[in-house]
């Protein structure tokens, strides 16, 4: 709720809590506890996502996007030299917002509605198709539960999954649209211009929703579990408006805008 509501900051999103959600939380931390507790929760947050995933009707897609966005992590030397994220978070370059930034990327695997299936939080100089094989290999269940799964992937990542040294990615392929000099009539070609939008509308859910590039962690555990709130607020969105039908299942516009209490 904290990421659907846009509080960034913590100290706000508790002084909304003590002021509005009394009668819901008796107990309220500090700042400080309510950030060790938030570290500590990643992997619950990330046991959750997966349940709620599961559950929804577009678990089961056919099709998966896959596609990797910026998550800066400081502009300003000081804030370099103060990060402890030094050796995780790197500056490099990003082609598709033609600029350079300091700081990680984050890989996803979702459906064609929006729904996150696998994720991986890299420095910007990691390898997309790298990454997938690595993100594949290490969630071989997924692809061993559909065997004929077809992943569309943009810009860089190739059809080279089936050479993992996951099993259960021999009877999946892998699409790109065409490189630079490459043949027009590759199979499948003409899908990706829409395929892209759909990919871009997440990408966009995350940074101009959910504030992605505004969580404010500072450590790796902080930025993990940052990252893992928004990743869940959105899963939490889809499985709610799979449940109740609603026609856009990746729309947060019902939620990010109506108070907390509202929603429970």
């Amino acid at each position: 709720m904290q990421a659907i509501l846009g509080y960034t900051s913590e100290a706000k999103r508790l002084r909304h809590a003590r002021a509005h959600l009394r009668h819901l939380f008796p107990y309220l931390p500090q700042q400080p506890g309510y950030n060790k507790r938030l570290r500590k929760a990643a992997g619950l947050m990330r046991s959750v996502n997966q349940i709620l995933a599961t559950t929804t009707s577009v678990w089961s897609d056919d099709v998966w996007g896959v596609d990797s966005t910026p998550v800066e992590c400081g502009r300003s030397r000081e804030t370099v030299k103060r990060s402890d994220l030094a050796g995780w978070a790197e500056y490099g370059y990003c082609a598709s917002h033609s600029r350079f930034f300091r700081g990680l990327r984050l890989h996803l695997v979702c459906t064609l509605q929006g729904l996150p299936i696998a994720f991986a939080l890299t420095g910007v100089k990691a390898d997309e198709r790298e990454t997938l094989l690595d993100l594949l290999a290490a969630e071989c269940e997924l692809l061993r539960e559909r065997p004929d799964r077809l992943s569309s992937a943009t810009r860089t990542t190739s059809a080279v999954v089936s050479n993992a040294n996951c099993p259960s990615m021999e009877s999946s392929c892998c699409g790109r649209p065409a490189r630079t000099g490459e043949r027009e009539g590759r199979p499948g070609v003409t899908l990706f211009k829409p395929l892209r939008q759909v990919i871009e509308l997440i990408n966009e859910t995350f940074k101009g929703q959910l504030d992605l590039e505004r969580r404010r962690g500072r450590i790796p555990g902080g930025v993990m579990a940052r990252v893992m709130q928004r990743i869940l607020a959105l899963t939490a969105a889809i499985w709610h408006n799979d449940a109740t039908v609603q026609t856009v299942l990746p729309s947060l516009i019902a939620y990010d805008h109506c108070p907390l209490g509202q929603i429970i």
